[in-house]
């Protein structure tokens, strides 16, 4: 899979995309990362990309321009499966989503800056928003890096354990049950007897009723 990201502050993305999962998806040629500065393609001798709105009003606004050529020149060298622009007022990110996205080819992202992008680029260009909450950031990068993480990590043989992404949590609708590990014991907190069993049925069903409870939990607040 490859994923170009277009950025006005491209060095936010270098720490989450560059270390951790993200880094071996990368080492393992399994995700490719490009990241394009919006300001290479700015105009003038001070290369601006962002300019006051129309009609008035506070925050300047990521112009038409710089976006349209960046996107053009991507475009022209491959077809995007999705050109993604994160936006607070987007689809709300979930695991379906991320699901859906970890099966395609070619992902385009824009990360707005200021008061947003030009309402053309959304309008003409942009094929879906994503939000990865009901607030708004400084910029998109960190919620691009967000989407990336949770796509990176549903590619086949990125995790060391391939079955391990099938059970996080919302995989299945659910919230995940919880885990222990060593020591059984720590400050008078056991591990559940159940898990120590050896009993994979036993364990199995206490996992899903555990996912139950939780979920119901988290349903009511």
């Amino acid at each position: 899979m490859r994923i170009d990201i277009i950025s006005a502050v491209p060095d936010l993305l270098s720490s989450p995309l560059n270390h951790s999962i993200m880094k071996r998806a990368q080492d393992k040629g399994l995700l490719t990362i490009y990241v394009h500065d919006i300001r290479t393609y700015g105009l003038g001798s001070h290369r601006q990309i962002d300019d006051y709105q129309y009609g008035g009003g506070a925050g300047m606004v990521m112009m038409v321009e710089p976006l349209f050529n960046c996107i053009e020149e991507l475009r022209n060298q491959r077809s995007y499966d999705e050109i993604i622009y994160m936006s607070p007022d987007g689809d709300l990110l979930d695991q379906s989503l991320s699901n859906q996205l970890s099966l395609k080819e070619n992902l385009l992202i824009i990360c707005g800056h200021y008061k947003g992008i030009d309402e053309r680029i959304r309008e003409h260009m942009v094929t879906k928003e994503i939000s990865i909450g009901k607030y708004v950031l400084s910029g998109g990068e960190l919620a691009a890096a967000v989407v990336v993480d949770s796509i990176g990590r549903l590619i086949p043989g990125v995790l060391n354990d391939g079955s391990s992404a099938l059970f996080d949590s919302f995989q299945d609708g659910l919230v995940a049950p919880p885990v222990y590990t060593r020591p059984e014991s720590f400050n008078g907190w056991d591990v559940p007897k159940v898990l120590l069993s050896g009993h994979d049925k036993k364990i199995e069903d206490w996992r899903m009723e555990q996912s139950l409870k939780r979920t119901g939990e988290k349903e009511k607040t």
